[in-house]
């Protein structure tokens, strides 16, 4: 799954098939390298399609 933060492709990530997008969402917003890329700003919008993309909006 692909994560774009700023409309930018950031970082690849692998999950199970069978996580719902909250379960997404919440691994995403806890890895480390998309914690740098806020740079602290808390995400206004996170959009998950599954086994697509997460777009994160700032």
């Amino acid at each position: 799954m692909v994560s774009m933060i700023k409309a930018l492709t950031h970082l690849r990530l692998e999950f199970p098939i069978a996580l719902d997008p909250k379960s997404v969402e919440e691994q995403v917003l806890a890895n480390p390298e998309v914690q740098a890329r806020l740079e602290g700003k808390a995400p206004k919008k996170v959009i998950v399609v599954l086994k697509r993309i997460v777009n994160i909006v700032v």
